[in-house]
């Protein structure tokens, strides 16, 4: 796969609504990204659940990066963010962050749930930065090999139009 000229100016990426079409390609990425992945059967569920699953492409029409959520009542749950390994580091994670909050508003949710690995600092840091707190931990909640498991962060971010 090519590499994608990701620059500030996100003008030559494309969001789109996650189709059965995409899984093929979503369970690629996932599989690059992940020691522990979401399986082929996991977003095809999630696409029958019809929870907003977008993918964002660049100009070639390579899938750079994508993400599930899922809203309840007045809260959105992101399920699953992803950015393809080889492009992680350009602001693809912000932008798509960026399009849940939206859509998170769109939805009338006055919150966005999410867990993430303690290990995964990286993600860490882009939720920190976009104003996710930490408000919970659960425990034993991913598989991390050798039979252990790791604990979930659990993160809020509380929408403006809602206030804290």
């Amino acid at each position: 796969m090519n590499g994608l000229p990701v620059t500030r100016s996100s003008s030559a990426l494309r969001f789109g609504m996650m189709r059965a079409q995409d899984i093929e390609e979503v369970v690629a990425v996932e599989n690059r990204a992940y020691p522990f992945p979401w399986t082929r059967g996991n977003f095809l569920d999630s696409l029958a659940s019809r929870y907003a699953a977008w993918t964002l492409r660049g100009p070639d029409a390579c899938l750079a990066a994508y993400f599930l959520l899922m809203h309840a009542v007045d809260e959105s749950h992101l399920l699953n963010i992803t950015v393809r390994p080889d492009l992680q580091g350009q602001g693809l994670g912000r932008l798509l962050l960026n399009k849940v909050i939206a859509l998170a508003h769109d939805a009338n949710a006055h919150s966005i749930l999410l867990e993430v690995r303690p290990s995964n600092e990286h993600a860490l840091a882009v939720y920190r930065h976009c104003g996710f707190k930490q408000v919970g931990i659960r425990k034993n909640y991913y598989p991390a090999g050798s039979a252990s498991r790791e604990d979930a962060m659990v993160m809020r971010l509380m929408l403006d139009d809602h206030g804290d």
